[in-house]
């Protein structure tokens, strides 16, 4: 008998067992890595062999480091609008400094390679394991939670070979990683990939984001502050330390834990810094000459994420957008004559052409504050308000309630299904009350009793189900759950989404995804087809009926209801929205050409706003009042549109097994189903 074998049969029985499961599973992992490496080779083998020589050729010709070059410094990409006038120019070098590996904190290069390549010094650029590690993770999670890239291949792929997604192209990065391993060193491989990657809030490679985030030379960046910004380029605005904290301070443990498990830092090192709640930031100015609209930058992190940050600085993009300048200027000039004193509150503006999805204008004003780079059209989520009682009226409808003869108690509603659950207490906004009322009064009068019922009564999920199929995007459920207050608009989305989602109201219930992007030229003056700029990508969220009856109501909410604000002489149709301490006011309408919505609140906090030029704001003031003079000098001078009454309506059926409507019929031992029928 061995050694080994003699000191493993003198340990204990329950011992030797969990060893042999250890062993046995280092082996199993073992195994794996080698299936996935000739897995590799055999793809490279069988391109080969399906293109004869000439894929060979083609693989070895671009499988080249002397052949690939970076994309040249100094040929600036360019954004253009719909009219084909100039919006501006994404600068090349305008926050990037590039430093020398000595010149940078000896912490980055230690949190860089912990959470991005931690077996860096080990491979050849590949490293098999790391895949097989990353795979086992993600199906362990069931959906992706880590990459298995190397930071030798990230670097390839933003300098040389962009972020295209095929077969040959992914060999292609294989290989010139592995050359490139063998013609560099580590410390340059490094040095250059911490130089090119995007930190986010403009800055390029890690001087540039110790200037933007601390203030200071990327050498001078201790232990916690080098964590922060390695966990940055997975999502730069995801973590964006300035508008989302906790997710920054989150992602920075990860980091941190990725060092520890590592052996870069100690235990010590590791608590002291992750006692850190304060991130300790300091906004830099070094880069604030740089100048772009919100809309800017919304096109330009749309480019990143399609072409790499690399491409988009100095690929020589020519890019065309959807944003027409005229009701841009529009848009600004509504705000600034509706919110035109020192202290008043933002306001956010976006619009969308209902037929396509391309958003005509996207405007923030924020006064005294020309510099503010948050984006509170697309970024900012506040609670919706009552605009969000619109989701709930079209599953109502979907449902095949009728809205003008189903009726709800209109009085202060008390709702605690059991005692373990806080109990939630509804009331209107004025404290007035009417009785027995319909749906559709009901929402003239944004009567949250009522709305509460409804939502109950549907079911806060199929609420939610329809406010996701129209198209809001942010995930509505709370703890994992769907709580009824999400019908009265207490789950905080942002003004595009919103927009969107009347969007397809106004386009008779066929949903668009927004589009920014018309159409892109490359560098070599050809157009890029293989992407889906400028191609509408639309579905039917609800039928052509159910869109035109919710229609109706919100017209005659614009005519007769809390929307009068925003009437301006011509068929639209709309709803106010305001949280219950006034520190959000909404407003979302539309013609049949076009959707706007718009936001009005102070960004850095829910600040109620009372005692603005001498009122309370609701969705029905300034929200409204901005939405009618954009409307009107956006479309004032078309020929107005009527809302087409299509040919199948929906057929109206017994609101059963509603716990809270009066009157409701009790339900049948089967499920019914709304039909349709036509008029």
């Amino acid at each position: 008998m061995s050694g080994a074998a003699r000191r493993t049969s003198s340990l204990p029985p329950g011992v030797r067992r969990r060893k042999r499961r250890r062993e046995r599973a280092r082996a199993r992992r073992r195994r794996l890595v080698v299936l996935l490496t000739v897995g590799l080779l055999g793809g490279v083998a069988l391109l080969l062999a399906a293109g004869g020589f000439g894929g060979a050729a083609a693989l070895s010709s671009d499988c080249n480091l002397a052949s690939l070059r970076p994309v040249a410094i100094g040929q600036n990409s360019f954004v253009y609008a719909a009219d084909g006038s100039l919006l501006g120019s994404i600068p090349a070098e305008r926050n990037r400094q590039p430093v020398r590996l000595e010149s940078i904190s000896p912490w980055v290069s230690k949190a860089t390679v912990a959470i991005e390549d931690r077996r860096f010094y080990e491979h050849g650029g590949v490293d098999p394991e790391g895949i097989v590690r990353a795979l086992i993770a993600d199906i362990r999670a069931g959906h992706v939670v880590q990459g298995g890239s190397t930071i030798t291949q990230q670097l390839v792929r933003n300098l040389y070979i962009g972020k295209e997604r095929t077969f040959k192209r992914k060999l292609v990065e294989v290989c010139l990683a592995v050359k490139l391993s063998r013609t560099w060193s580590k410390d340059r491989i490094l040095q250059a990939y911490v130089n090119q990657v995007y930190y986010g809030n403009h800055a390029y490679g890690i001087e540039a984001a110790a200037q933007t985030y601390f203030s200071k030379h990327a050498r001078g960046l201790g232990l916690g502050q080098a964590a922060l910004l390695a966990g940055l380029p997975q999502a730069p605005s995801v973590f964006d330390p300035f508008h989302e904290p906790a997710a920054a301070r989150a992602r920075r443990d990860q980091v941190l834990r990725a060092m520890l498990a590592s052996h870069s830092i100690t235990p010590a090192q590791f608590q002291r810094v992750v006692a850190q709640r304060d991130l300790h930031l300091e906004p830099g100015r070094l880069y604030t000459r740089i100048r772009e609209p919100y809309f800017f930058s919304f096109v330009r992190d749309r480019l990143i994420s399609q072409y790499g940050a690399q491409t988009v600085r100095s690929g020589g993009l020519r890019v065309y957008t959807t944003i027409d300048p005229r009701f841009q200027r529009a848009a600004v000039r509504s705000i600034r004559d509706t919110l035109n004193e020192r202290g008043d509150p933002a306001a956010a503006l976006v619009a969308i052409n209902p037929r396509n999805g391309a958003i005509r204008a996207m405007a923030a004003v924020t006064p005294n504050r020309r510099k503010n780079q948050f984006n509170l059209v697309a970024q900012a989520r506040r609670q919706a308000g009552s605009t969000f009682k619109t989701f709930v009226l079209t599953t109502a409808v979907l449902r095949g309630v009728d809205p003008a003869h189903t009726y709800y108690e209109s009085a202060p509603f008390h709702y605690q299904p059991d005692p373990y659950t806080a109990p939630w207490d509804v009331t209107t906004y004025d404290h007035t009350y009417t009785g027995g009322t319909s749906i559709e009064s009901a929402t003239l009068r944004s009567d949250n009793t009522v709305y509460a019922q409804l939502t109950i009564d549907l079911g806060p999920g199929d609420v939610a189900a329809t406010a996701h199929a129209l198209g809001v995007q942010t995930d509505l459920s709370v703890d994992g759950s769907f709580v009824p207050s999400m019908g009265l608009g207490s789950i905080a989305v942002s003004p595009l989404e919103m927009a969107s989602a009347y969007a397809t109201l106004a386009a008779g219930g066929m949903y668009s995804k927004p589009m920014a992007i018309r159409k892109v030229i490359l560098s070599n003056g050809k157009e890029d087809t293989d992407t889906d700029w400028g191609r509408p990508q639309r579905t039917r969220a609800v039928p052509p009926g159910v869109a035109y009856e919710v229609t109706q109501i919100l017209e005659q909410n614009v005519l007769h209801g809390t929307g009068i604000g925003a009437y301006f002489g011509r068929p639209a149709a709309g709803k106010t929205g305001t949280t219950e301490n006034h520190a959000d006011a909404w407003f979302c309408g539309y013609t049949p050409n076009l959707e706007a919505t718009v936001w009005v609140g102070y960004p850095r906090a829910e600040i109620p706003m009372v005692g603005v030029h001498g009122i309370s704001v609701t969705g029905g003031t300034f929200p409204a009042t901005i939405w009618r003079l954009f409307m009107e000098s956006a479309i004032g001078s078309t020929p107005p549109a009527e809302f087409v009454e299509p040919k199948v309506l929906p057929e109206w059926q017994p609101f059963y097994g509603a716990q809270y409507a009066l009157n409701a019929p009790q339900p049948p031992s089967t499920t019914t189903t709304a039909a349709t029928t036509t008029r």
